[in-house]
């Protein structure tokens, strides 16, 4: 397995239960969960602060971990989900897909726009509206992100998903058509409505055919 995988090493969990779960993430371990190749799960716990630091930033996403389980040999796995206490910023569960380095595999990885547009230094507003795009790779070249140059863009124009380049070895999932960024006219802001040059003033102390003198 390559030395680039970060390596995490988790303990076999054998008892369940609310309260057992309950008394492990208050010993300072998160529950988890190893899906296998084969289709079956193995659960474990692992240090918090381990697993904290090694899930950091949008790389944790597309990264292989070597996971291994008590006296087991490691394998390598990608992150597959995870659940946070949004309040305290703890992780309380997380789940890994066991994966075969020799066989591509699909994930989502974000597209990263670059550059400021021309039409954004021109008044208009860049509009991202796709940000993930699924790809097939092998796990080792799965990329962090998908980058697309954006600084010619103009106001009106767009960038699809045909615009996308993917690194060698990848391959990119989706419709060609599909819109990715736009750079759009600001919405003008509607001004009060005012009263029409064309109406006649209010007149005050009666009509001009009054006179005034008693």
């Amino acid at each position: 397995m390559s030395s680039d995988h970060v390596s995490l090493t988790t303990s076999p969990r054998t008892e369940f239960g609310s309260p057992v779960t309950r008394r492990l993430r208050k010993s300072g371990r998160v529950p988890g969960v190893l899906y296998t190749a084969g289709g079956t799960s193995v659960s474990f716990s692992i240090p918090h602060h381990d697993l904290f630091m090694a899930i950091q930033g949008h790389a944790a996403k597309t990264s292989v971990f070597a996971i291994s389980i008590g006296d087991a040999s490691s394998v390598p796995a990608l992150l597959k989900d995870w659940q946070m206490n949004p309040v305290r910023n703890e992780i309380l569960h997380v789940d890994f897909q066991e994966v075969d380095l020799k066989v591509a595999v699909q994930a989502a990885v974000p597209i990263v726009l670059v550059g400021q547009p021309e039409g954004v230094r021109e008044g208009g507003v860049l509009d991202q509206t796709l940000h993930e795009v699924t790809i097939e790779a092998l796990p080792d070249l799965i990329p962090e992100g998908i980058e697309l140059d954006v600084s010619e863009l103009e106001v009106g124009g767009v960038r699809l998903f045909s615009d996308l380049t993917a690194p060698e070895g990848v391959i990119l999932i989706g419709d060609d058509e599909t819109v990715v960024a736009s750079v759009t006219v600001p919405s003008a802001v509607e001004a009060p409505e005012s009263e029409s040059e064309s109406s006649e003033p209010e007149l005050v102390g009666g009509s001009p055919d009054e006179d005034d003198s008693e």
